[in-house]
């Protein structure tokens, strides 16, 4: 059957579906359908009266406290967000991985009525609450989902138009739901396109900011992408093991075809180097490296630490002790030895210069050994070594500290 408007074919749907009691097949999309079936069983009227109800204060205050990590991410991606909707009368919100509203922009217009209500902070967007809504869905799949006008379950918000994308945690859970609504007309773009990618790069923000004591390695296959949401982004933890990846990169390792009760990949298995290799990796400019998989990428590398140590960017390997007692200079660029030439990708994985690891190595203990080989190399300056590894001496003192009760 051919419809000559999106609002003709969602009437005919609404009719079959309510009136008639038939299944819209083709109509409208199996999300919707599987929602609207849903709030049925729970016998809501499509004609019922629609409140948008806050939850109870404390509910709203620990929806807040518990997703700051997720505001803050949201906060940095805000301005930009309301620049590309600043002459589309769309609006934007955040809800926390129940549906709970914890951030907004303004109003979408003048002449809105249901977004002043149905966009404040604490309001509950769940399906359970307030039908069928592209947020609500999001929460209900984890998967993105647009639904306009007549899509919606109650009538009182079919002026609504909404398109939503899921954010996900360090954990792979979900965390919260991007949606950019409009209302009283359609999108004239390609709105789902829009939220995904701004969803993408809050997520990219969170995981990055909950990655602690992990080498965060940035990846794609051009390095003029490493910069925008398109980046591969990955967690490699203390033992070595893949802690944690976004969508990008675990597409760009091939981890879609591992089973969910896999053991967590280690280094070697993906890159084809071990933990002290990816540590070397500088982060103040791309490298070439290939996956163990064949594929040719670009990374660069930052090692995240609670303590205040080492969290500068990837760690310097220094060079091995000689006889010499003259100490490297300052501005030498010493993982240059570690790591292939920008200009092309190489297969070698290691070379003459690239110090003693073994594939246990933690980071900890490779912090460990670094730090007292720069005091070495420093002739047993503490100010000079900090100065170099770009930490304070107090780190420095403490890891001394350990190593000498170590052998006690």
């Amino acid at each position: 059957m051919f419809f000559t408007s999106d609002a003709q074919r969602v009437a005919l749907a609404r009719q079959r579906y309510f009136e008639e009691g038939q299944l819209p097949s083709g109509s409208v999309s199996a999300a919707v359908l599987d929602s609207w079936a849903r709030c049925h069983r729970q016998r809501l009227k499509p004609c019922d009266a629609l409140e948008f109800n806050q939850v109870s204060q404390s509910r709203a205050h620990l929806a807040l406290q518990r997703n700051c990590q997720l505001i803050d991410a949201w906060s940095s991606e805000i301005h930009e967000i309301e620049h590309t909707l600043a002459g589309t009368m769309c609006s934007a919100i955040l809800t926390d991985a129940s549906g709970v509203l914890i951030a907004a922009t303004g109003s979408d217009g003048p002449q809105a009525a249901i977004t002043p209500a149905a966009h404040r902070i604490g309001v509950n967007l769940s399906e359970e609450s307030v039908g069928t809504n592209a947020p609500g869905l999001v929460v209900k799949t984890g998967k993105p989902a647009t639904v306009w006008g007549g899509e919606h379950y109650f009538e009182g918000v079919m002026p609504m138009y909404c398109a939503a994308a899921p954010i996900r945690g360090i954990n792979g859970q979900l965390a919260g739901v991007l949606d950019i609504s409009r209302e009283g007309a359609a999108f004239d773009f390609d709105a789902a396109a829009v939220v995904s990618l701004y969803a993408t790069s809050i997520e990219n923000r969170l995981l990055t900011g909950q990655a602690k004591e992990h080498l965060v390695l940035k990846l794609q296959v051009s390095p003029s992408l490493l910069d925008t949401p398109m980046v591969g982004l990955a967690g490699i933890d203390a033992h070595g093991r893949l802690a944690w990846t976004n969508s990008v990169a675990e597409r760009l390792f091939g981890l879609t075809f591992r089973h969910p009760a896999d053991p967590p990949a280690e280094v070697y298995e993906l890159f084809g180097l071990t933990l002290n290799r990816l540590l070397a990796l500088p982060s103040d400019r791309a490298t070439p490296l290939r996956l163990a998989n064949g594929l040719s990428i670009w990374v660069r590398a930052m090692l995240q630490a609670p303590d205040g140590g080492l969290n500068k960017g990837a760690v310097k390997v220094l060079p091995e002790r000689s006889d010499s007692n003259e100490p490297p200079r300052a501005d030498e660029d010493t993982s240059a030895a570690v790591l292939p030439e920008p200009s092309e990708p190489s297969e070698q994985s290691a070379t003459a210069n690239t110090p003693p690891d073994s594939a246990g190595t933690t980071l900890r203990a490779s912090d460990n050994d670094l730090i007292l080989r720069t005091v070495r190399a420093m002739n047993g300056n503490i100010s000079k070594a900090a100065s170099q590894l770009g930490v304070s001496r107090g780190l420095i003192y403490r890891r001394l500290r350990e190593a000498r009760d170590c052998t006690l």
